[in-house]
């Protein structure tokens, strides 16, 4: 207490002294800040590498790097023609961008899928496809004479000869009503390519879908978005891509470094403006409750010299600051704001005694000095209780803040009354207690019993509250929904086996990675289970007996697909073709179904013969456009040739396959895991069947498993430290239970508020909880220590005024977090908002009562 009144009253002696010193002081740490703090948005790093888990994850990033660092271009279009032929091209300029990118991939558009693709299906389906091929013959012997729409329409009229026969063409109901819509299209002026693909290989490796280009940008390293100009070189490049400039394709990205990056850009979208919001709202808080800008002038002055110099310490002991810790500043001015607001409006009640300034800051300092500089370290602790935790984003978030407790109250007894020398407030002429508050201590005193029955049942429903409070363990729940990356990640989850939450492990040879596949492709919670031993299938022999004998039924129209033809087709004979196809239709008309598409055809054909002859040929381009294509990766893919572990492409290999002959096993999780319930069940399975699992399911649960480790520990640390805290000063135990029990009060109100209000727990809002432990701790300090002194009147008091005022300004603050755009933020502002309700409620309603009763049972 000496050192507290010696401070202020040297630094209100040589205020103009202790003012530049502050400034000199608070010039060279932003100087330095500027140069050597860094900011880290790799959420990889916001828990200790020391963990098991982020062990595995290391270890697995080791072996694997190129599934590191991305950016993926999701390339999606009409037909998977036209998807495979956009993202070949886009995968080329990404490689020719060599300013932008170091390499760029294409995994899918490898010549190993086309090639021995059919040996990768299972037996039967290999069959089934072949069946159809073969069934085909006749239509694909027309198209490969004559690739054409001639050769098409030929071809449909062969189909008709098999109606005429009382063929079942059930099989070609979906390929024909493919030709229709085309057909229909060129009809209205807008023909469309035909996708053969689909027709004629439906069900073979690679149909449909999205295809992926996976591309590892050059990083700006030390900007807010280090993948920034990457991703936008890649968007211009797509722009330029033929497919896309049609309107046919379309190019998305997502990855790591896209939702890295645009996390960071929803942390500071707004900031500017939002922060000018909350500086002229706590403004006007202050002015309400200083009533002079003689008083608010310096206590904002003393918020940004104490932001600068906690941001200098950052600088020197943190260095870098990741996407949780760079809300310390927020936080600061949100609580370092009380100590100034408590100091200034006891200095307000003081000078209606003492109206002369330096003996009035002497005396403030007495009676207000041990009670904020109580509430600085009990929230200090309450911060600082995360360092030593592995949850490394609060930890620091917690060091940064707890020093920047002790530096705001520093700067509170010290540049705070140096300026107040400089300023020289005007002497107080009315009462500064809070208004209406001597009446609301007449009610609680009269009610105090049923104020504390009332709070009972609170307290047993904030109970249930924080039981059945859910914990969201999806990290993708608290970003910004409508950044580009998130929405192109949200598209893919309803597809296992593109949804982001896979878990994999290691066997160590093929036969081993074989039976693991199979153990977890078994699991309820696991959709699809693949390995490397997957591109080595078994069963090969027979099925390279059933392509070699599908050769041979197909040679001759494999090699009709292989001779060019003659001369290319005239309009007019497509048009011959047409009558021919429309009398073909009309002949067994009676024994086709009612909306037949074979007679949707016929009609579309009649409006397409009297067009003229430049939308002719439009459409046999249209129609033909990836025919001869297909035909040839036809004829390749029944050539296919044995698949060993030896002739697999690199690309594969290093995909799957370790140096030492370990073999990666891939298990993808039903649509179900989307949830945290869900992705918990997948995560419990796959590690019961494979206990040296990892992957991003696993990841994401045993972080959600960490983080709540780490605030159970960081709580308990927390409360035993606040309590031989408040032992220490208080010498008295009643006193230190005092506040703990409004302390817990307001813990259990903030878990009803927040289950009320239909909110989860994730690991940016929990930081919450902290902060919860500071504001509660210092409000219920200031009541608890005037009851000491032997102050009866609790609402009435200036004290009570500060509380409220420092209350709104601390809302404000936080306030400015919830209307961000990132989803993490924002619920980390609504719960801070809900605990500084709950502890508003608990300081100025149920703590009065509590030491009303006190006060009552001790005159008796």
């Amino acid at each position: 207490m000496r050192l507290i009144n010696s401070i202020v009253a040297t630094a209100s002696r040589h205020a103009v002294l202790c003012v530049l010193l502050f400034l000199v002081l608070g010039g060279l740490g932003l100087g330095y800040t500027a140069r050597h703090l860094a900011i880290d948005t790799d959420t990889d790093h916001l828990f200790a590498a020391s963990l098991a888990w982020r062990q595995a994850q290391i270890a697995e990033d080791k072996n694997f790097p190129q599934f590191n660092d991305l950016i993926v271009a999701v390339v999606r279009a009409d037909t998977p023609e036209e998807a495979k032929e956009t993202a070949t091209a886009l995968n080329a300029a990404l490689q020719a961008d060599t300013a932008h990118f170091k390499d760029s991939s294409y995994p899918s558009g490898d010549r190993f899928y086309t090639d021995e693709g059919l040996l990768l299906l299972p037996t039967d389906q290999l069959a089934k496809l072949l069946n159809q091929i073969v069934a085909a013959q006749p239509f694909l012997g027309q198209l490969a004479a004559d690739p054409s729409a001639r050769g098409l329409l030929d071809g449909l009229a062969l189909i008709t000869q098999g109606v005429q026969a009382g063929a079942n063409i059930s099989p070609y109901n979906q390929a024909i009503a493919g030709v229709r819509a085309n057909l229909q299209a060129a009809a209205n002026g807008k023909p469309v390519p035909l996708s053969w693909q689909s027709l004629i290989m439906a069900g073979a490796p690679g149909q449909g879908g999205a295809e992926f280009v996976l591309a590892h940008p050059k990083l700006q390293q030390g900007t807010l978005q280090p993948g920034g100009e990457a991703t936008k070189a890649l968007m211009a490049i797509a722009k330029t891509l033929p497919d896309v400039k049609a309107g046919r394709a379309t190019v998305n990205y997502t990855g790591q470094i896209p939702l890295s990056d645009e996390q960071f850009a929803s942390l500071t979208h707004g900031l500017v403006l939002g922060g000018i919001i909350s500086v002229v709202l706590i403004a006007l808080w202050l002015y309400l409750a200083l009533r002079s800008w003689r008083l608010i002038l310096p206590i904002l002055l003393t918020l940004v010299m104490g932001l600068a110099l906690t941001m200098s310490y950052a600088a020197i002991v943190v260095r870098t600051i990741n996407l949780i810790s760079v809300a310390f500043a927020i936080l600061f001015i949100g609580l370092a704001v009380d100590f100034a607001i408590q100091y200034c409006v006891r200095l307000r009640a003081v000078r209606l005694m003492e109206p002369e300034l330096g003996p009035a800051l002497r005396e403030t300092s007495r009676l207000a000095g041990a009670q904020i500089a109580l509430a600085a370290t009990a929230t200090a602790c309450g911060f600082l209780a995360f360092a030593p935790t592995p949850f490394v984003g609060v930890a620091e978030l917690g060091e940064i803040a707890g020093a920047g407790m002790f530096i705001a109250f520093f700067c509170t007894i010290s540049f705070l009354p140096a300026l107040l020398r400089l300023f020289r407030p005007h002497p107080e002429t009315e009462s500064v207690a809070l208004p209406g508050g001597a009446k609301a201590d007449h009610v609680l005193r009269r009610h105090r019993r049923a104020v504390l029955g009332l709070f009972g049942a609170l307290a047993l429903a904030g109970l249930w509250g924080a039981v059945t409070l859910r914990f969201d363990a999806n990290p993708l729940d608290t970003k910004d929904p409508n950044t580009e990356s998130m929405r192109t990640i949200r598209s893919l989850l309803a597809d296992p086996q593109t949804n982001p939450f896979y878990a994999d492990a290691l066997a160590p040879n093929l036969d081993a990675a074989r039976a693991l596949a199979d153990k977890l492709g078994t699991l309820k919670e696991v959709s699809q289970a693949i390995s490397g031993a997957t591109f080595v299938p078994q069963d090969q022999p027979q099925k390279l007996a059933m392509l070699a004998q599908a050769q041979t039924i197909l040679a001759p129209t494999l090699l009709a697909a292989a001779t060019p033809p003659k001369q290319p087709v005239t309009a007019q004979e497509i048009r011959d073709a047409m009558a021919k196809t429309i009398a073909a239709i009309t002949n067994v008309q009676a024994k086709l179904p009612k909306g037949s598409e074979l007679l949707g055809i016929a009609s579309v054909l009649k409006q397409l013969q009297g067009e003229d002859d430049a939308r002719i040929m439009a459409m046999n381009e249209a129609i033909t456009r990836f025919l001869p294509l297909e035909l040839q990766n036809l004829t390749r893919a029944l050539q296919a040739k044995p698949i060993t572990q030896d002739n697999l492409p690199a690309s594969i290999k290093a995909d799957w396959f370790l140096p030492d002959g370990q073999v990666r096993v891939e298990a993808f999780p039903t649509a179900a895991a989307q949830t945290t319930k869900g992705l918990y069940a997948f995560s419990k399975a796959v590690l019961a069947a494979a206990p040296n699992a990892g992957g991003p399911a696993i990841s994401t649960i045993a972080t959600a498993g960490t983080i709540l480790s780490s605030f159970k520990e960081a709580a308990i640390l927390a409360f035993i430290a606040i309590a031989v805290i408040l032992l220490a000063v208080f010498r008295n135990l009643r006193d230190s239970l005092l506040v703990l029990a409004a302390l817990a009060l307001s813990a259990l109100l903030t878990a009803l508020f927040a289950r009320m209000a239909g909110m989860s727990i994730n690991y940016a809002n929990i930081i919450a909880l902290p902060l919860l432990l500071g504001v509660g701790v210092s409000f219920n300090v200031y009541f608890v220590m005037n009851f000491r002194s032997g102050m009866r009147n609790f609402l009435a008091s200036a004290t009570a005024r500060a509380v409220l005022f420092s209350a709104l300004t601390t809302a404000t603050a936080f306030g400015s977090l919830a209307a961000s755009a990132d989803r993490g933020t924002a619920s980390m502002g609504d719960l801070l908002f809900l605990s500084l309700a709950a502890v508003l409620v608990s300081t100025f309603i149920f703590l009065p009562a509590l030491l009303h009763t006190l006060a009552d049972a001790r005159k008796a």
